[in-house]
């Protein structure tokens, strides 16, 4: 079932139609995501790519919020999401209970690689940052790779949910292949 966004407002949750969608391996985690907007636009992005979790950390807002809401249209309630008080303790508990789980930091660091240089392989997991600070240091030294997206103009930096989805299209156009 396909809805636009005004039916996705009103449309309730049908759990079997939302069990009969084809998850892809994919988990997003938030590291004190604060934008409700950011928060909301990733919901949709999750749904987008069909990812089978959305793990929302630390001072990250969770649903049911307005802003979340409005911005999610609501497919936060369509999208499978857990909240975990702290992320780096989550990264390690993931990585635990699926070791073959690489695990995706998008932050600029000086051990960072261009996003399309890597080869992604699932299950995967990519952990975003605050707005302003990022990825967490201590959630950093738990990921697999950090890859970063490259800026040629003056600015240094995309929008959390806007880095999200190019690196989300990127993984899901290479399981696609």
């Amino acid at each position: 079932m396909k809805l636009n966004a005004a039916e996705l407002r009103t449309q309730p949750v049908d759990e079997q139609v939302a069990k009969k969608i084809k998850k892809n391996p994919i988990i997003i985690i938030l590291d004190n995501v604060l934008d409700t907007y950011n928060i909301g636009s990733i919901f949709r992005l999750a749904d987008a790519v069909a990812a089978e979790k959305v793990y929302l950390c630390g001072s990250t807002e969770t649903p049911p919020n307005t802003r979340i809401k409005k911005a999610s249209i609501n497919t936060w309630q369509w999208v499978n999401w857990e909240y975990a008080p702290d992320t780096a303790a989550l990264v390690i508990q993931v990585k635990k209970e699926n070791p073959k789980l690489q695990i995706i930091a998008v932050e600029q660091d000086t051990r960072s690689i261009p996003f399309e240089k890597i080869t992604y392989s699932t299950p995967v997991a990519i952990v975003i940052g605050n707005e302003s600070y990022g990825v967490s240091k201590e959630v950093l030294k738990h990921v697999d790779t950090i890859v970063e997206l490259p800026m040629f103009g003056i600015n240094t930096s995309l929008n959390v949910m806007v880095t999200t989805g190019i690196v989300l299209y990127d993984i899901v156009r290479q399981l696609t292949k």
